[in-house]
């Protein structure tokens, strides 16, 4: 994480063309919200909410670029398109002051750290910032936001249904969250395994992701696969899933999948053209393909983008 020291020789220019704004705010329940932002002006927007010392934020830009400020403008820290950022720090409130760039969206779940506890405590030694070595430091953390997770949130920011079952709705998807944004092994670090000591055979399972990436479309079978790279096929299998945590065609799968969203976030191909690019001879198998992995439709998933 980067947090940059502001040196803009021209900060009252800036204050002139920023439009100060405010979340969309849903209290899910007692402790626990979910702010949602559009900019989609031609103008940098800022927000900001006070948040108590002792809420955990979650922050996921979707869309374009977000800049956090601290310190009364001391820092500043930028989060990219589809990254997320998490902020706990028990000893000092950290109130929002985010500058959200022209054509760009975030999502923002506030939660207690009593009401977060209730959920996860039989999790409290998985995640790191609840055991009982770390529960009273400052925690932060960035990553990117995974394709599932993006699906909910877009569905968050998008939302199209009756107001009187807003708040059911978000309560659902603010779970959903949560429970995807912590389905991860925080600490794996997928090249670095005890897969043999063999630097050799690390750097030949590396050659094969390369290889079923440049040609997902028409990928080799296994045994094609590990005669290329020069392992057995039962290396190959189990050294994979090793360091890449799946199988396989279930890491090819879920690439392919990344690869059609994106695609289709694009929108310079439609549905049946995406389906090629990416391995699908039929438009009806990659819809189901697509279904299974993110639980809509390309086509629904477009609507809800727009």
């Amino acid at each position: 994480m980067n947090l940059n020291r502001i040196n803009d020789p021209h900060p009252e220019d800036d204050k002139k063309n920023v439009a100060k704004r405010y979340f969309e705010e849903t209290i899910v329940d007692d402790g626990f919200f979910v702010l949602t932002y559009k900019n989609d002006d031609n103008k940098v927007q800022n927000l900001q909410r006070d948040v108590q010392s002792d809420y955990i934020q979650f922050h996921f830009c979707l869309k374009g670029l977000c800049k956090f400020i601290f310190n009364e403008g001391t820092y500043i820290l930028n989060i990219l398109e589809e990254n997320s950022l998490l902020l706990y720090n028990p000893q000092r409130s950290l109130p929002i002051n985010i500058d959200v760039n022209p054509n760009s969206w975030i999502v923002s779940v506030l939660i207690s750290i009593k009401k977060f506890h209730a959920l996860f405590s039989l999790e409290a030694d998985y995640i790191s910032f609840l055991n009982a070595e770390n529960k009273e430091k400052k925690y932060y953390k960035d990553g990117e936001i995974s394709p599932s997770m993006a699906i909910v949130l877009n569905q968050l920011i998008n939302y199209n249904l009756n107001q009187s079952i807003k708040h059911l709705y978000f309560k659902g998807k603010a779970y959903e969250i949560l429970s995807l944004y912590f389905n991860r092994n925080e600490d794996a670090n997928v090249e670095q395994c005890p897969f043999l000591v063999d630097e050799t055979n690390v750097i030949k399972i590396r050659k094969a992701k390369d290889i079923i990436i440049s040609k997902m479309a028409e990928p080799p079978s296994l045994q094609e696969l590990a005669d290329e790279i020069g392992l057995s096929l039962k290396k190959l299998k189990d050294g994979f899933k090793q360091i890449y945590g799946d199988s396989v065609f279930s890491f090819l799968f879920d690439y392919k999948m990344e690869v059609a969203r994106k695609l289709l976030e694009s929108g310079d191909n439609n549905v049946n053209e995406v389906g090629l690019k990416v391995g699908y001879s039929t438009s009806s198998h990659f819809i189901a393909a697509f279904k299974k992995k993110y639980g809509t439709t390309p086509k629904k998933y477009l609507m809800s983008l727009n």
